[in-house]
């Protein structure tokens, strides 16, 4: 069955109430505004409310304040907190770090200079509900960086996503980036942490058990791979699906609490026994960046995601 929602198309499952609907599309319903063909919709009927085929739905944002009824919802808070004062301090790594353990899918990407389409690519990838995206250009200059970094940071914040920018602390602290993603060969995660202060995200490489159960306290997601060989690390054995179990069975056993994203060869055809591994959350890069349709990849690996 195909309904349009904001002048796109998309299969939903018979039954799929509007409220199911805005929860696919990794939105509360508690703060959409919704309009189902042609007329204005009633929150308290979210739920009751059962799409057909052919319907036409518009759904908007409504970004509550602090002082709202539901002030611990993430999805809420973006836009009051990205102009935080200094009288409140580490709320906005609170609304980030809770952002963070709310995420699925996380995407890294370059600057797309080759297609020219960097802005329409994380539109559409943010979209389809792709959760934290990672600007990823290791040979590139500092002002290069920041003039990309302008056009992640502004597509994160209109959909309520995290960004990262990857190795370089000090251009994420310039260009108010959520966070920032470090190898076990870069700076350590505690200097990274003087340099970027407490509401700056940290995340972590990690290629072993013994790196994953070692990783530095100050990290606040760890990343395990690659799962798979993959040509954006070469050089770099595939660590096959036994760090994922090692992963899960820390997470499982409560010794490692922090979100953690299984990375390296995930895509479509990999996924299930990655899932089947224990991940709940993933890194993906090929899969998105060279996919002919980035919607349906990402809304197809969420979907098996999200099921598991």
């Amino acid at each position: 069955m195909r309904v349009t929602a904001n002048g796109r198309e998309y299969d939903v499952a018979p039954g799929t109430t509007v409220a199911g609907f805005i929860h696919e599309r990794s939105l509360d319903p508690r703060h959409v505004v919704v309009e189902h063909n042609g007329e204005a919709l009633e929150r308290s009927r979210y739920e009751t409310v059962t799409l057909g085929e052919g319907d036409r739905l518009e759904l908007v944002r409504a970004v509550a304040g602090g002082s709202g009824p539901y002030p611990n919802d993430p999805a809420s808070e973006r836009t009051t907190l990205s102009s935080t004062s200094a009288s409140s301090p580490g709320t906005l790594g609170e609304w980030r770090r809770r952002r963070l353990a709310a995420a699925r899918v996380y995407v890294v990407t370059d600057a797309r200079e080759d297609r020219g389409d960097l802005g329409d690519f994380l539109e559409e990838i943010l979209d389809a509900g792709v959760d934290v995206v990672q600007l990823r250009e290791k040979e590139a200059e500092a002002g290069d960086l920041l003039r990309w970094a302008d056009v992640f940071r502004e597509a994160a914040e209109r959909h309520q996503a995290l960004f990262f920018v990857n190795d370089r602390a000090d251009v994420a602290l310039t260009c108010g980036a959520d966070g920032v993603h470090v190898g076990q060969n870069d700076l350590r995660p505690a200097f990274v942490r003087g340099l970027v202060g407490e509401d700056v995200l940290i995340g972590l490489s990690t290629h072993a058990p013994e790196q994953f159960g070692g990783a530095a306290s100050e990290a606040d997601c760890l990343s395990a791979g690659p799962v798979y060989a993959t040509p954006t690390k070469p050089g770099r054995p595939a660590t096959g699906l036994d760090l994922v179990r090692f992963a899960a069975a820390r997470e499982a056993s409560g010794e490692e609490p922090r979100p953690w994203f299984a990375i390296g060869g995930i895509d479509e055809e990999t996924l299930p026994a990655v899932v089947d591994a224990g991940a709940t959350r993933i890194v993906v890069v090929r899969a998105a960046t060279e996919a002919e349709d980035p919607t349906a990849v990402v809304e197809s690996l969420r979907k098996r995601l999200t099921a598991s």
